[in-house]
């Protein structure tokens, strides 16, 4: 069953109503009513607030990493565990081929249902989770295989136990290793960015984000509730953060916007995994022109530019 956001109200009545008419067998009905659908997606989706795309991108029929990587990776493999305490199900890692690429694909993995959610932690990896990913891309850079990041999750896990087991360590130490990697790194935010969550596998020499994503140092509940003590005004707060795949491409502090079916990701799954595969794939060719050093060179380039500023 589909799930509907507030603001598409509007797109669930004709949706029943189409469905209404499929069991009435009425045809020229359906007909009508899919064009009005489609104008009402297009009236709805064309103006979305800042808060409108932070619900998309947690929207709970989006697609997650295990889709993309179900969906786009040929003979895939799993690998698993850090080899130090024990494997992390809200990171998967995977090689296989992307067309004809030879890949890593790394991604952290929310879970759909309550079950699901449980099992991978609500996507929030705790230390041997970031470990695991680093012992993976260092496999890739051994064996020369270009390394796909697809990020979600709400930010890594802040229990007890992750924090004795050294989770800002592994968040730090993934971030120095991944930016000296000798392999090309796509990474792709599909949903939420979280925090040093998201950042831990956001180091690349591209970095994109899915037109409905978000990422942000905080979540706008928490920032809501530090700065007003009220979680409730998290609508005025991710306005004011700048949250958006627009908004930080007009920073500077992406590469690029990957555009959604007009449908958005949760109601066009195919589209949205063709989206994403087309652009690893455009942007892997351009990349494997550099050799390694000036791969690198633009890497640390652009990690160095962050925050820059000059003054009149």
């Amino acid at each position: 069953m589909a799930n509907y956001l507030e603001f598409e109200k509007s797109i669930k009545q004709i949706d029943d109503e189409i469905s209404n008419a499929k069991i009435r067998s009425d045809q020229e009905a359906v007909k009508i009513l899919e064009k009005n659908l489609e104008k009402e997606i297009s009236k709805v989706y064309k103006n979305l607030s800042e808060f409108q795309r932070l619900q998309l991108a947690r929207h709970p029929d989006r697609p997650y990493a295990l889709d993309y990587i179900r969906g786009l990776l040929k003979d895939g493999y799993e690998i698993h565990g850090d080899r130090a305490f024990r494997d992390d199900p809200a990171i998967v890692c995977y090689i296989g081929y992307i067309g004809e690429e030879r890949v890593v694909v790394i991604g952290e993995q929310k879970g759909r249902g309550t079950k699901y959610k449980l099992i991978r932690n609500f996507g929030m990896p705790n230390p041997e989770g970031y470990r695991k990913a680093l012992r993976v891309a260092k496999m890739a850079e051994k064996f020369n295989l270009p390394i796909l990041f697809l990020i979600d999750t709400p930010g890594a896990y802040p229990g007890i136990g992750a924090e004795e087991r050294g989770q800002s360590e592994a968040i730090a130490r993934n971030l120095y290793e991944l930016s000296d990697l000798r392999t090309i790194i796509i990474s792709i935010v599909i949903g939420e960015g979280g925090s040093g969550g998201a950042l831990a596998i956001g180091v690349a020499d591209k970095l994109a984000m899915l037109q409905n994503s978000v990422f942000s140092v905080i979540s706008p509940e928490g920032c809501a509730a530090i700065l007003w003590n009220d979680p409730s005004k998290s609508e005025l707060a991710t306005k004011a953060m700048k949250i958006t795949a627009k908004e930080l491409k007009e920073a500077n502090l992406i590469d690029d916007v990957i555009n959604e079916p007009k449908t958005g990701a949760h109601r066009d799954r195919d589209g949205v995994l063709r989206s994403v595969g087309d652009y690893f794939l455009d942007n892997l060719q351009e990349l494997k022109k550099l050799s390694i050093d000036e791969l690198l060179k633009r890497r640390m380039d652009k990690i160095l530019s962050i925050g820059a500023f000059k003054e009149d």
